[in-house]
């Protein structure tokens, strides 16, 4: 694709599916720094201003920095009621500000006991988040995904499992595995997802993310819990690409956050989504964590259409591939081949 072909898409106008994005990840630093002056003003927090804490033109967290940033930062200032409807309603504003129509959102229920809020209450508040959202006169569909943090033990593995059964139909659609893939034992989880699997819950895995961590054994462990999308999907083993392949799986492929946080060796244009986009694989792009990573889905198809040439025609291929990888309904997917199909 020549620059000039490139440029007459339009990458915001053009209709998008985001189905790999976590919550807290996802929150603008403008967001964050209205969050915390609010709090400053009434003399609620000491903490430092996020626009200093995470300077606008800093994108690269690696591994190393990027988990404590959440647990150490984000946590402790979205930490009440008001800034989680604040935020949550301020990252659904920002997707659809970006042309995303369809959202899938995935959150690790968190129980902030020093507000009251357990986490039923913090899922319950998102969902009324996400449920005002769609009501009103927006053309942007979100349902929630349930996070499991691989530092979490089997039972509550289990509770987020039950949690996710109890509001399945009423906004939560499925399941999702994440965490610092460097820690934990996923085989602990077995009964998790067995449970998952008896609800009828859907389930994304985050897999392969980093070269030393991920063995044979354990991928095969995360396979085995029969997921319906994995997430990064970059040290993958020659071997076990025809098996992922076999089974059908949407891969959730986050371009900017891969390349700013050193998951690959190389740049843009030497990321796995060119494999794997060659293989015909189910390729869905996502963001992650914008609010870390700075890359909005729009510039995320700006770069995969620079870096791989992909023309209008591969650009809207690519879009619309994510349709039959949601987990939303079949009125969902209806919609979405409605809106962008067209012309």
């Amino acid at each position: 694709m020549d620059s000039s072909s490139s440029e007459a898409i339009d990458f915001i106008s053009l209709p998008k599916i985001e189905l790999h994005a976590h919550l807290s990840g996802s929150i603008s630093r403008q967001c964050l720094h209205e969050v915390w002056f609010q709090k400053w003003e009434k003399g609620e927090t000491t903490m430092q201003d996020p626009l200093v804490e995470m300077p606008v033109d800093k994108f690269d967290y690696d591994l190393e920095t990027f988990f404590p940033l959440f647990s150490r930062y984000i946590y402790a200032l979205v930490n009440d009621l008001a800034s989680l409807i604040y935020t949550t309603n301020s990252v659904l504003s920002d997707f659809q500000a970006d042309g995303v129509i369809y959202l899938e959102l995935r959150t690790t229920p968190r129980a902030i006991p020093s507000a009251g809020i357990t986490k039923e209450m913090y899922v319950q508040t998102i969902l009324d988040c996400i449920a005002q959202h769609n009501n009103s006169n927006n053309f942007m569909k979100t349902n929630l995904i349930l996070s499991i943090d691989r530092r979490n033990d089997a039972q509550t593995a289990m509770d987020v499992v039950e949690l996710a059964y109890k509001y399945h139909g009423k906004g939560v659609v499925g399941i999702d595995l994440c965490g610092d893939p460097s820690v934990g034992d996923v085989s602990i989880f077995e009964p998790a997802f067995f449970l998952a699997q008896k609800y009828n819950l859907k389930i994304t895995i985050h897999f392969a993310e980093v070269a030393q961590a991920p063995t044979s054994m354990e991928l095969k462990t995360l396979l085995s819990y029969k997921p319906h999308r994995i997430g990064h999907v970059i040290h993958v083993p020659e071997n076990l690409k025809p098996e992922i392949e076999k089974m059908g799986l949407g891969l959730e492929l986050c371009l900017s956050c891969n390349v700013h946080a050193k998951m690959i060796v190389g740049t843009y244009g030497d990321h796995h989504f060119g494999e794997w986009w060659r293989r015909g694989a189910k390729v869905i792009l996502c963001t992650d964590d914008v609010g870390v990573f700075g890359s909005k889905l729009s510039d995320e198809y700006a770069l995969i259409a620079k870096h791989f040439h992909l023309d209008r025609d591969a650009i809207c291929k690519l879009a619309r591939g994510g349709i039959d990888s949601i987990f939303g309904g079949e009125g969902d997917r209806e919609r979405l081949r409605s809106i962008m199909w067209r012309g």
